[in-house]
């Protein structure tokens, strides 16, 4: 039978649905309600949804794409023209906690920023430029905790060239191999720089070989990654390290069409008094200009101001230039593609249709996967941990919120995300969170002594952090509190009946020679006799040369004292099976 490819750009309705795979609306919605799910012809199902309801139907020959609408960093590259123009290289600087980012970046840049960040982990993306034998390189200061994957990522997709930085005395870690990972997938250049140098226990001969081990083989060492010893903190051989991206940008040949409309991407985004909207961009074509019409998602605007990184005013930026912008008439969010139009009308228009795009994909109608299984009762048993995050700009609260969906609950806890917003926690809040058990997580962000009294009144918990991953482990304790005990039981030792004294419905006394471990009071028994199962019970007291003793161990004879819940019919010859249970609290 030949195969059908089915493309589903976000959520696809049921009448869609129904037509693309040939069956009637009837027989589809039946076999929703057979699942669980009441649904109507215009009801939205999601991909995973409509994936599930395929298998469901053994539908073997159909085959469901994804058809990318996005708006966000994977559709920004475009197809250059014949008078397409020489760029800088976009670099973003990538690698562990803590093996020195963001050192690196301030001494090339002679600034002073790591006291600065909470935890001295950067929480913002941020853009730069410098100059290095009249040549610009751009660079990206992406976070470095793996709470920010999120914008690493995207980080990465704006990337010609990552610079991994790995720490000589420290190694490969985790997100090292993590920002290799997204270099590879952006289809960037790698450098990396081994770092800190002059630290004792530096091994830059055991850093590359542990880099060789994913993927990277040194130049030195007969592969294709350049790899530069440095120490950020004396600045050495940083010349050496620019060098190499300039020349790294040269055989790339790295171009952009500036006589197109500007266009690029959304880096940060964020409100302040006086200023409203305060809007962080990386020009990736066209030459953008004061006093232009822009759009990046639902909102546009009119550029007001336009200012470089180091808060200079800037009339017209060029591509590969990170700007800072005023003007949007709301927020657009982190990894918006933006694009010039020639005026207001145009932006109104092309904003409106991309919201009413992106409603249509996430419309409150929707079935989503999730609730497809937990109404199949796949995961009839999950708990509810409610949200709601706030935080100073965008792009921390699209962290946070994506960090948070990270979290392996391994299907027994749901995460609802109640409502999100930038700013400080307000009246709006506290009434959403209030009798729903819902936590407010405030990211960099403060909260106002009469809302902390309305939340106390209204007992609703308020948690504000500087540092991602602290807030990422509370929320984790709270799931792991939702998590119901988890019995353990461990088995202790076995005893050999050698005679039986009493037998009644509620006790029993017995004597035999313990074989294995150990036995004590209040351990719990089986009963088995020809490795059948005959009852449970708890074994109350235990003597030694009938002497209360404290315990009897393997090799050693006594007697022992049984309560139970029914009569078990204890005969000479049978084996007890000595246990504990215990309820432990459970871990993600």
């Amino acid at each position: 039978m030949e195969e059908k490819t089915i493309q589903i750009a976000g959520s696809i309705t049921v009448d869609e649905l129904s037509k693309a795979l040939g069956l009637s609306v009837t027989e589809l919605i039946g076999t929703l309600f057979k699942n669980g799910i009441v649904a109507t012809i215009n009801q939205r199902l999601d991909f995973e949804t409509a994936s599930i309801i395929i298998d469901e139907l053994g539908l073997k020959n159909v085959k469901l794409e994804r058809k990318n609408t996005s708006t966000k960093t994977s559709d920004f590259r475009r197809e250059l023209s014949d008078k397409a123009v020489s760029r800088p290289p976009v670099v973003a600087v990538m690698g562990h906690v803590d093996h020195g980012k963001t050192t690196l970046l301030d001494t090339l840049l002679n600034k002073k920023t790591v006291e600065d960040e909470a935890g001295g982990i950067t929480q913002h993306i941020s853009a730069y430029q410098l100059k290095h034998n009249d040549r610009l390189i751009t660079f990206l200061d992406t976070p470095g905790h793996e709470a920010f994957a999120a914008i690493r990522q995207h980080g990465a997709m704006l990337t010609d060239i990552v610079v991994i930085v790995v720490a000589a005395d420290d190694g490969v870690k985790p997100q090292t191999v993590e920002a290799i990972n997204f270099a590879k997938t952006a289809n960037a250049k790698i450098i990396v720089a081994i770092n800190k140098i002059d630290r004792d226990g530096a091994d830059i001969n055991r850093t590359m070989a542990d880099l060789s081990q994913h993927g990277l083989q040194p130049e030195e060492w007969g592969g294709d990654t350049v790899m530069v010893p440095i120490s950020a903190k004396f600045n050495q051989n940083l010349d050496k390290l620019l060098d190499m991206i300039i020349l790294t940008a040269d055989i790339e040949e790295l171009k952009a069409d500036v006589d197109i409309p500007a266009e690029g991407l959304v880096i940060e985004s964020h409100m302040e008094v006086g200023k409203g909207s305060v809007v962080n961009l990386l020009v990736t074509g066209g030459e953008l200009k004061t006093g232009e019409f822009i759009v990046a998602g639902p909102t546009y605007g009119k550029i007001r101001t336009m200012l470089d990184f180091k808060g200079k005013p800037k009339g017209k930026a060029t591509p590969s230039t990170p700007v800072t912008i005023t003007g949007f008439k709301e927020l657009p969010s982190f990894g918006d593609r933006f694009t010039e139009v020639k005026d207001e009308k145009t932006a109104r228009k092309m904003a409106l249709l991309n919201a009413q795009a992106a409603a249509s994909e996430s419309a409150d109608t929707n079935v989503t996967s999730s609730d497809l299984l937990r109404m199949m009762n796949v995961a009839d048993n999950t708990k509810t941990f409610n949200v709601i995050i706030k935080g100073d700009v965008l792009g921390s609260v699209t962290s946070v919120v994506d960090s948070l969906k990270l979290i392996d609950t391994k299907g027994e806890i749901t995460l609802n995300i109640v409502s999100t917003g930038v700013g400080d926690i307000n009246e709006n809040d506290v009434y959403m969170a209030a009798g729903d058990n819902t936590v407010i997580y405030g990211f960099n962000v403060s909260v106002p002594i009469n809302i902390s009294k309305m939340a106390a009144r209204d007992n609703v918990p308020i948690r504000t952090y500087k540092v991602i991953y602290e807030l990422l482990d509370d929320a984790k304790h709270e799931m792991e509190n939702l998590l119901d005990a988890e019995i353990v039981e461990e088995d202790q030792g076995e005893l050999k009946v050698l005679g039986v004294f009493r037998t009644e419905k509620t006790s029993i006394i017995a004597g035999g020679e313990v074989l294995t471990g150990n036995v004590k009071p209040g351990y719990l028994v089986r009963v088995i006799r020809n490795k059948k199962f005959l009852g449970e019970a708890e074994v109350t007291s235990v003597q030694k040369e009938k002497i209360d003793a404290k315990e009897l161990i393997a090799g050693e004879t006594g007697g022992l004292a049984m309560k139970t819940n029914s009569k078990i019919d204890l005969q000479i010859n049978d084996r007890l099976v000595f246990f504990t249970r215990e309820a432990k609290k459970r871990t993600l």
